[in-house]
Formats: C-alpha cells, structure tokens, sequence
C-alpha cells in the first residue's frame, strides 16, 4: 500500500521490483512449459526481444545480456541450435560478425505463450489516459537508465569496518 509521505523511491521503487522478481518468476514458467533450463529459456527471450526490436544479438552481447562467459554461452548457443530453438547467421557486410535469430518455431512457441499476458497487459493499462501513460514510460525509463548508469559505474568506495 502506497504511502502520501514516503519519498518518491519509496513508493514507486518497490513496485518495480516486485514486477522485475514477477518477470523472472514468468521467465522459470516459460522454461517449464517448454521443457527447457531456465538459462535457456532467459536466452531465448533475449534473442526473441532483441529481434523484435529490429537489432539481433551477437553471441558476445547475448553473453553480456544474460551474464555469461562467453564459453558457456557458445555451449548454450550449440544447445539451442541443436534443438531447433536458433539459428546463427553471418548476413552483415563483415562475414566475420554472427547474429542470433529464432527459428519459426520457437517464435510461435514463445508467441503462444506471452500473447494471452500481452492481452491481460494491454487492458490493465487500457484505462490510462495516452498523457498518463506517457508519464508511466518516462518515469520507468529514467529509473532504468539511473539503474544501469550505476550497475555500469558502480561506487569505488570501499565498504567500512
């Protein structure tokens, strides 16, 4: 429950995280229904919004994404090309550089499953007015960028004893 005289962070903050700790627990849901580690799953999801945002990933970015060595994510990678879930493809004008693309399947797969929280979503906000939700996306969009500015630079001092 929201508080008038709590600060701004206090109030907005927590809900955040509340809905990034749902995101993840959506994330283990999707791996479970489509029989893959979670890993997997969350590197699928990278690769399928990455491609929805017109700006496929790289194996070195995919790694960064889900924070892991560039190693395991080449094992990763084998994995998910063997089961049919990716392809890696050189289409760029340095043969040198690989992109990651789902396959057909998998995006139908991952479609049929977010569509219906996509719905629920989209009329949860339905009520706000266009100037609300702007407000929405700027506030989210700032702390976002705060956040990864400091996950980026984070502080140098050292913790006292």
């Amino acid at each position: 429950m929201s508080h008038p005289d709590r600060v701004p962070d206090q109030r907005v903050v927590p809900h955040l995280r509340e809905f990034a700790a749902v995101g993840d627990e959506l994330g283990r849901l999707f791996a479970r229904t489509k029989q893959m580690h979670v890993t997997d799953a969350a590197a699928m999801v990278a690769i399928l919004s990455a491609e929805d945002e017109g700006a496929p990933l790289t194996p070195a970015r995919l790694a960064e994404r889900i924070v892991l060595t560039t190693g395991a994510t080449s094992i990763l990678l084998n994995r998910l090309e063997e089961a049919g879930h990716i392809v890696r493809t050189r289409g760029h004008s340095d043969r040198r550089v690989v992109t990651l693309h789902s396959t057909p399947a998998i995006h139908a797969a991952a479609e049929a499953f977010f569509a219906p929280l996509a719905q629920r979503q989209n009329d949860a906000l339905a009520g706000y007015t266009a100037t609300e939700l702007a407000l929405v996306e700027s506030a989210i969009a700032r702390l976002t960028s705060v956040t990864k500015d400091f996950v980026e630079h984070p502080p140098t001092t050292e913790p006292t004893s």
